[in-house]
């Protein structure tokens, strides 16, 4: 997704049913906790029903008062949200979508909201789907819009104490490496890299390339292959709280017969949804880390 200066985004909404009641709800933290980038992004939301009850019922209009109102789900909201992503119409359509996915409410598995993400994925548009993930990337979007850096927000900004997975794709593994070389310097300031299969022997090449032969031999872990199971044992890192951030290029283009892997793995990051996240659409993913890295430099500053 290319984004002009002073843009004011139209963001796609949704949270599962345990997101949504309690004081304390993750769709409360995020709002709340997101105030300032809020304030200073000013973004129309399209809320799916359920969701925009609960934030009536939290008095989180005062946050976000420009709302359109989409049906509930099982009256077609999110089938809705998914043909908003693919809209030609800059007034119709969202630029991105936040959807706080319980990994164990069924809802998440229904055809729309398996759509909805591989949608935003070809349409290179954010598909934020954990609390982490849609605090952070308000926080950076803020950030490029001229808004002061979070102070609640510094202590998930030291990559010298986190993990990232780096996983793509047959189609996307060429990409992947142009992105990573571009970013390299962000990406060498993590405590631990890690990657599946072939990627992550390509990667060790490249950091060979540009650290020199021994210092960058193992520059990431390499663990199996996707199919082979290399999803899973990153998803344990994940649910132990040492991999932040994955970095994941898919091709949405082709069937994939480990899809369950990949679930696997996305549903981990949703597990420990105010901890972890994905990133699978390239645009917003360049993006991304060029922004994490202004907002990394901020910490750093006295």
């Amino acid at each position: 997704m290319t984004v002009t200066a002073n843009k004011k985004f139209r963001i796609g909404l949704i949270a599962n049913r345990s997101h949504q009641d309690a004081q304390d709800s993750k769709l409360v933290q995020l709002i709340r906790g997101s105030r300032a980038a809020l304030t200073h992004l000013q973004p129309e939301l399209v809320v799916v029903g359920r969701t925009l009850d609960a934030m009536i019922g939290h008095d989180l209009l005062e946050i976000c008062p420009t709302v359109e109102r989409f049906p509930y789900g099982r009256e077609g909201g999110l089938m809705k949200l998914v043909s908003r992503v693919v809209d030609s119409d800059p007034k119709r359509a969202v630029d991105a979508v936040i959807y706080l996915i319980d990994p164990v409410d069924p809802s998440s598995i229904f055809p729309e909201a398996v759509a909805l993400k591989r949608q935003c994925v070809i349409h290179q548009k954010p598909f934020l789907s954990t609390l982490a993930s849609a605090q952070e990337w308000l926080e950076l979007e803020a950030l490029a819009a001229g808004a002061q850096a979070s102070p609640a927000l510094d202590q998930d900004f030291h990559p010298e104490q986190d993990g990232i997975a780096l996983i793509a794709h047959d189609a996307m593994k060429n990409t992947m490496l142009e992105m990573v070389e571009k970013h390299f310097a962000l990406l060498d300031r993590f405590a631990y890299r890690c990657a599946t299969g072939t990627t992550g022997g390509l990667l060790n090449q490249l950091a060979q390339k540009i650290k020199g032969q021994e210092a960058g031999r193992n520059w990431v872990q390499a663990f199996r292959s996707g199919p082979l199971g290399g999803d899973a044992q990153i998803a344990e890192l994940v649910l132990d709280r040492k991999i932040r951030r994955i970095f994941f290029l898919e091709d949405p283009h082709v069937a994939r017969q480990h899809e369950a892997d990949i679930q696997l793995l996305e549903r981990a990051a949703r597990t420990v949804t105010d901890f972890s996240q994905v990133i699978s659409e390239v645009n917003g993913a360049d993006r991304w880390l060029s922004l994490l890295t202004k907002r990394i430099d901020a910490v750093r500053q006295p």
